[in-house]
């Protein structure tokens, strides 16, 4: 069998790593012999023992080849639905060409005599996952320090191959327990208890009342996709987003730029918040006295407010994880954004595999949401089709998600930005700045269209009713005041006339 010839000539290698490491460190590597042979002479006999170590144990969690050989053999008996006992494995054994190898029925036989109590499979068990997790870190890090000698290798590429092994060795020796379904039951009571005492969201809200009603704000674990066509307004509405939470209901953000640098969405920041003008805030026209102080005045929350900007271009993801993991420790971020997902780096071995990589990307992101239990709002670009497709008013729809399909299915809620205007969909004048909020997947709750106006001049997105009410509290400076008592009535009648039709 050349695939099984192939395993074990890899496996024989690693342990000869190993060995080799641990001469020239001077120590051997971390094994537990005894404690192997026990769990394996226990498999032989109690078929509970054969369970408990199928559940938690692989070959590479013993040290000696022979084991791993015996360990190959009665996972494929298990496989095959064979009992495992000392004749069965000694014919699969000899089936494989490997009985010899371990040394014949005697070795086997001498095994089933060094059985401890099954009762203590549990306490064996966690020994040799200690032990794996001890080599595989001493292994990662050889190849670490081997790749850091070598000068043809990039930093960036260094870094990006140290997180990921370090954070492989680790990962695939640690398993979540299962739980029944009456612990689960009572902290889901908890969860609802707790939640009762919250006076309306329970997540982190976006501070738009329409988005919030649907979504109860950003879920804890979720991974939510924002996506729409280039320059529609992704990172404006996403900057708005972290804005609310961290200036509105003082929940600490973090921001992923990985296409503008961290002055650029400042400024962006302080032209929607401000008030004042793109131009003058980018520095194209010239600040008056009083816009400065302006200005200096309505930054003062935003200076105070916990959002944290990282603007690494094209960051690894496994960087990113670490970053995030950070972040949520020491600086309690409750909610994280990401611009854009597209521009991430996957896993080095992925690199020339777009699709895959991408879908490496969008996995991890959504294991870090439920890791660290925060939500993650992932930006992404939409393909052309969006545009090209006839009918459906050009509204985007799942499949236009780019790149890969798996961004949908491991995304807990996707939302489209939709602007018809832009896209050349609408010649109605009262549409210029109508913004289609389409919540496309919600794996826990409604989907459904809403509709906002985006404020290009101040980069700001804003509900329908937050529009009509600005326009009628500036209308007084615009009008004589002699004549605003008896003009402001019908005034913002005609302005509520015309908004909503």
């Amino acid at each position: 069998m050349p695939d099984q010839t192939r395993k074990s000539s890899k496996k024989k290698d690693q342990a000869a790593n190993l060995e080799s490491i641990g001469l020239e460190m001077g120590n051997k590597p971390p094994q537990a012999l005894d404690v192997e042979e026990a769990v394996l002479g226990a498999m032989l006999l109690e078929p509970s023992a054969v369970d408990s170590a199928m559940e938690e144990l692989n070959s590479g969690c013993f040290y000696d080849p022979r084991h791993r050989m015996i360990f190959d053999a009665m996972t494929h008996l298990v496989n095959e639905h064979t009992s495992v006992d000392l004749i069965t494995v000694s014919n699969k054994l000899k089936a494989e060409d490997n009985l010899e190898a371990v040394g014949g029925t005697v070795y086997l036989a001498m095994l089933s005599e060094k059985v401890g109590a099954a009762a203590n499979m549990e306490f064996y068990i966690k020994i040799l996952k200690q032990k794996t997790i001890q080599r595989d870190l001493i292994s990662a890090s050889y190849a670490i320090l081997k790749d850091s000698y070598d000068d043809s290798v990039k930093v960036d590429d260094l870094i990006d191959k140290a997180q990921t092994k370090i954070y492989a060795a680790i990962q695939n020796n640690v398993k979540k327990e299962v739980q029944d379904i009456g612990s689960i039951i009572n902290s889901a009571m908890n969860d609802i208890q707790e939640k009762q005492s919250v006076d309306g969201p329970t997540g982190v809200r976006s501070g738009f009342a329409s988005i919030d009603r649907v979504t109860q704000g950003w879920q804890s674990s979720d991974l939510i996709i924002l996506a729409a066509r280039p320059s529609v307004g992704k990172t404006a509405f996403s900057l708005n987003l972290a804005r609310n939470a961290a200036v509105m209901f003082h929940q600490p953000v973090a921001f992923f730029s990985l296409e503008m640098s961290a002055t650029q969405l400042a400024k962006r920041l302080m032209t929607s918040e401000s008030g004042l003008s793109a131009d003058k805030i980018k520095g194209g026209v010239k600040l008056e006295d009083r816009e400065w102080e302006q200005l200096e005045y309505k930054l003062k929350e935003l200076t105070k407010a916990p959002l944290y900007i990282d603007d690494t271009p094209g960051i690894p993801v496994m960087e990113f994880r670490t970053k995030a993991k950070t972040l949520v420790k020491n600086k309690g971020v409750r909610l994280i954004i990401v611009d854009y997902l597209q521009l991430m780096q996957g896993p080095s071995e992925l690199r020339g595999m777009r699709e895959q990589e991408v879908a490496a990307i969008s996995r991890t992101l959504k294991a870090t949401a439920k890791e660290l239990d925060i939500p993650i709002i992932a930006l992404s670009q939409l393909s052309r089709q969006a545009v090209q497709r006839t009918g459906g008013s050009g509204k985007p729809q799942l499949s236009d998600l780019r790149e890969s399909g798996s961004i949908e299915q491991d995304a807990d809620m996707v939302i489209f930005i939709h602007r018809p205007d832009f896209l050349g969909l609408s010649e109605n004048p009262e549409d210029k700045e109508m913004t289609q909020i389409i919540i496309a997947k919600h794996r826990n709750g409604e989907t459904g269209e809403i509709l906002m106006k985006f404020k290009a001049e101040q980069i700001k997105f804003m509900e329908l009713d937050d529009s009509l009410d600005m326009q009628a509290r500036v209308m007084p400076s615009a009008m004589n005041m002699d004549g605003f008592d008896s003009a402001l009535s019908p005034a913002v009648d005609d302005l509520a006339s015309s908004e909503f039709l």
